[in-house]
């Protein structure tokens, strides 16, 4: 059994601890203890339970709270009741329509294959899974043995017929000569023979040798058109082997092309995704060899519902957020939209394109795409939050879209804040919330709730549970 003193000290140190967890000032600590002590005191002459001086202390603090000095009660009364209290929020940019959200993966923008197109040994691979490469960077070689051999005879085949064609253009030449000569002696033939057919009719020489030089302008003719034929032939043989020399030709130019294949390049600029086949493997035309990815840009592979089909078109501008890099969006578009949807499910795959320029997007990441229009949202607030005339009954139903309503705007002058009544032009309503087409910008402090009615101009204090502005 306790005695009085140690109950009493006992009820003071609980009385203590109940005090101190209630925010007084100092003055208002130091009466409500007085009072409690001496109450405290006396009835402990009439009881000596502990559990009833706990009691008895919560039970007269309680009393002794609205006992507090006078003039405190009335400063602190008078203050309060001076402004009127509300309840302000930040007007914030937002939706009222349910997101049109889907996840997806990101894929490179372009992904090529490079494959053999000869037959032989792989010689060397320079690249390895995830390098990057430039565009028409070595990636590797193949043995190409066979190819020099046969590119090496193509061109004596095509040495030898220069040779030949030099050649012919020489004989042509040769007959060009000939046929010169030819017209040459014919001339003198002709004018030989009309000199001595001249004599004759004087009866100065006899008609056998007029006729003798007849005959040999005939013979000069004759030799003439033999020559000029055997030009004409020459020619033609040279002409063919001109052509023999231009086929010859292309069978070398393919011969360094095969040739060129030993060598393998890369197509594109991308980064290496897969490694198909390691040097030293006989490679055959076709095989591929390695994987390359264009992250230039990069797709986002997406399935969508049938019924949200009508809300998306091509070229529609959309958000992306990759869970790989959470604070950072993506403005991406939307390329392709299958003709063909799932038969099954009854999804329909999509695709969107945004932006890698900083290439730290890779293949395979989820993609959270928001096909939802971002540059059409507009400030949205509580339907509560807009002023409307008192004698309307059911006055919600009158925020129509364009409609104009009045708001109270929070504004700060000499470190007091006041209310400003502002109209605002209404859009879509839903679920207790409107669109503010114009008349609010997003982050200016709006009332949504006061006291007791508001006046233009009026001072106001805050609640505590009203947003403020982050400074």
């Amino acid at each position: 059994m306790h005695n009085q003193r140690q109950h009493f000290s006992v009820g003071k140190k609980i009385t203590e601890k109940i005090i101190d967890s209630i925010k007084f000032d100092f003055f208002q600590k130091k009466f409500i203890i007085n009072q409690l002590f001496i109450k405290i005191k006396n009835s402990l002459f009439r009881s000596t339970s502990i559990l009833f001086v706990s009691y008895l202390a919560i039970g007269l603090l309680n009393t002794s709270c609205n006992s507090t000095p006078k003039e405190a009660a009335q400063a602190t009364s008078k203050r309060r009741n001076s402004l009127t209290a509300v309840d302000a929020a930040i007007a914030k940019i937002g939706r009222l329509e349910k997101e049109l959200l889907y996840t997806g993966t990101t894929v490179p923008f372009r992904k090529i294959s490079v494959r053999s197109q000869i037959e032989g040994q792989l010689l060397t691979l320079n690249l390895d899974v995830g390098d990057r490469v430039s565009k028409g960077y070595v990636i590797g070689l193949i043995d190409d043995t066979l190819l020099k051999t046969v590119l090496n005879q193509a061109e004596a085949e095509l040495a030898a017929l220069n040779s030949e064609v030099a050649r012919a253009e020489s004989r042509v030449d040769n007959a060009l000569t000939e046929v010169e000569r030819a017209r040459l002696e014919l001339q003198q033939a002709t004018s030989d023979a009309q000199r001595q057919q001249q004599l004759f009719k004087e009866g100065a020489i006899a008609q056998q040798v007029a006729e003798q030089t007849s005959t040999a302008a005939q013979t000069a003719a004759q030799a003439l058109k033999a020559a000029e034929k055997q030009v004409k032939t020459e020619q033609q043989s040279g002409k063919a082997t001109q052509r023999r020399v231009a086929a010859q030709q292309a069978v070398v130019a393919q011969a360094k092309e095969r040739r060129s294949y030993a060598k393998l390049t890369s197509p594109i600029k991308g980064v290496v995704l897969e490694k198909i086949i390691e040097p030293g493997n006989l490679v055959q035309p076709g095989n591929e060899i390695i994987k390359i990815g264009d992250f230039s840009r990069v797709k986002i592979e997406v399935q969508i519902s049938e019924l949200e089909l009508g809300k998306l078109e091509i070229g529609q501008i959309v958000e992306v957020v990759l869970d790989a890099f959470p604070n950072q969006k993506y403005i991406g578009t939307l390329k392709r939209i299958s003709p063909a949807a799932n038969t099954t499910a009854r999804l329909i795959p999509v695709e969107v394109v945004i932006p890698n320029i900083d290439s730290k997007i890779g293949s395979g990441l989820l993609a959270r795409v928001n096909f939802q229009d971002t540059a059409k949202q507009k400030v949205v607030v509580p339907i509560r939050a807009i002023q409307v005339e008192a004698n309307k009954k059911r006055a919600e139903q009158k925020l129509n879209s364009d409609y104009q309503g009045k708001i109270f705007i929070v504004v700060e002058e000499e470190s007091k804040k006041k209310v400003e009544a502002r109209s605002v032009i209404l859009g879509q309503k839903v679920d207790g919330k409107v669109e503010i087409v114009s008349g609010l910008e997003s982050g200016e402090s709006y009332v949504v709730r006061s006291s007791k009615p508001l006046k233009n101009g009026e001072n106001i204090r805050l609640s505590i549970i009203s947003e403020t502005k982050e400074k």
